[in-house]
């Protein structure tokens, strides 16, 4: 339906999205989207194109302050444009449909799938781990249990809302315990005396002097570490009062993860020498290893309870931007339906499974994160730039919270300095990167922008919109004449709204 809401019984009322998420769940969703499995296996990045362990603890403070501009920014715009779907819903009401379409086409072609996709292979090699201690995990057991947690998950998605936010706030929890526990043995150990490498002559003891290139590196390191504070504007229609809980859900979330990230690593430096976290694949076992002893299987149950509530999240949300591109006419309406009793989109979450699924079985997924990355901060820079086009051309618009202009413009300048460096760096990335969107163009004018599709094309979609209603239970069981015509002309993937058909 264009709506993105659908009728039921004579009686019943509308049946829209709840809103279920309070300030808590809100803060657990930035939270557990943005800790995932990169502070307990890969903070080697950042030190390695540092140079020095106090360059590397100085990057991740201000990767934490980047992260900060960029939600005050995402901040306004989602109380100013209060509608589900985050960048997505941004552009298309700043930029136009062809810019949305794009941004839309990237993340639910490769973006979110493939970050999905690595976040539940870690999950299964961490579990898995325990089993073939000495060894990598086998490649078919390691893709079998990674496609039962994303089933697992989906079904729980679809299910309950609550469900879904109640798992979230209770892994969030525990990996912020776990983190906890980093912390405190890092504190006891300085409390030892056990902090030679956070001394300033040596912390700033260069093993190599980084060029610019390097600290651009260091930099997206940690920046890709902090991804994943925006998606609380994915899901703005169910929060409760987003006006009030939206930025106070920012201005915990952020400073909370840049402190844990921060002292985290003040932690794994009180354990282990720079060369010693460099030569670790996975730092957080390492430090287990070396100073929790019995206890050393806390670290793997931590990454793997880390990377579970992580897929939650990421599911949680970006089937929100399918539902939110679909009730544009963006993609096809039957994934704007949800269903009449659990009031969840079931459709856009199947569409999300099943992509992560093919990229598990058929993608190089490390590979494909390098062009997810690149896309995923392009789409940071874009969505920020529509703030101050929009200050420009709605100036009387209501603005609940209004950010000043130098915090865009300073994330901007940084967002420009690691982009031009990146593409300089790592041209072939940026290249595919850029074509992957590009891809998106002619999708568009075809199954967009082309509204008069012949009758064969029409009839083909409105029988698979009707049969996936009946498939996921996002049917009207009785309907008038006016409601009749208003689902038909929903069967159709084409502009539902003026807004959809903006070049």
């Amino acid at each position: 339906m264009a709506g993105g809401e659908q009728r039921g019984a004579p009686g019943a009322g509308r049946v829209a999205l709840k809103k279920e998420i309070g300030l808590v769940s809100a803060c657990a969703i930035i939270i557990g989207n943005i800790i995932g499995s990169g502070i307990f296996i890969s903070p080697k990045g950042v030190l390695e194109h540092a140079g020095s362990v106090g360059l590397a603890l100085v990057i991740w403070v201000l990767g934490g302050g980047v992260a900060a501009l960029g939600s005050l920014c995402y901040a306004e715009l989602g109380v100013t444009i209060p509608k589900s779907g985050g960048d997505y819903s941004y552009v298309t009401e700043i930029f136009g449909g062809l810019a949305g379409f794009l941004l839309l086409w990237s993340a639910v072609l490769i973006m979110y799938p493939t970050s999905l996709a690595v976040i539940a292979l870690t999950f299964s090699n961490y579990v898995l781990q325990p089993v073939f201690p000495n060894c990598i995990p086998p490649y078919n057991a390691s893709r079998i249990l990674s496609m039962v947690c994303l089933l697992l998950l989906t079904w729980v998605n679809s299910s309950s809302v609550r469900w879904a936010t109640r798992i979230q706030d209770i892994f969030t929890a525990g990996k912020l315990l776990a983190l906890t526990l980093i912390i405190i043995v890092g504190f006891i150990q300085i409390f030892k005396g056990n902090y030679k490498e956070l001394t300033p002559s040596n912390a700033f003891n260069f093993w190599m002097t980084p060029s610019v290139g390097h600290l651009a590196l260091a930099f997206l390191q940690g920046s890709f570490a902090f991804s994943g504070w925006n998606f609380l504007n994915y899901v703005t229609e169910e929060l409760v009062d987003p006006r009030r809980n939206l930025p106070r859900a920012i201005f915990i979330s952020i400073p909370l993860v840049t402190f844990v990230y921060t002292f985290t690593n003040i932690a794994y430096f009180t354990a282990m020498s720079p060369q010693e976290l460099l030569s670790s694949n996975a730092v957080a076992v390492t430090f287990g290893e070396k100073l929790l002893g019995y206890f050393s299987w806390v670290m793997p149950v931590s990454v793997a309870l880390s990377t579970f509530g992580g897929i939650n999240g990421y599911l949680f949300t970006s089937s929100r931007l399918c539902f939110s591109g679909a009730r544009e006419g963006h993609l096809p309406s039957l994934l704007a339906m949800i269903h009449v009793k659990n009031c969840t989109p079931i459709p856009a979450l199947l569409l999300c499974c099943l992509a992560t699924l093919i990229i598990m079985l058929v993608g190089d997924t490390y590979t494909l994160i390098n062009y997810v990355s690149f896309i995923n901060y392009l789409c940071y820079g874009v969505t920020i730039i529509g703030l101050i086009v929009l200050r420009w051309r709605k100036p009387k618009i209501f603005r609940p919270i209004k950010v000043n202009l130098l915090i865009p413009i300073t994330y901007l300048a940084f967002w420009a300095f690691l982009l031009i460096f990146s593409l300089y760096s790592e041209p072939v990335v940026c290249g595919v990167g850029l074509i992957i969107i590009l891809t998106g163009v002619p999708v568009f004018f075809l199954g967009v922008y082309w509204r008069n599709k012949p009758k064969c094309v029409n009839r083909l979609i409105e029988s698979l919109t009707c049969w996936g209603q009946k498939l996921c239970f996002v049917v009207y069981p009785q309907c008038g004449a006016a409601e009749e015509e208003e689902a038909s002309s929903a069967h159709s993937w084409r502009p539902v709204s003026e807004r959809a058909a903006r070049k």
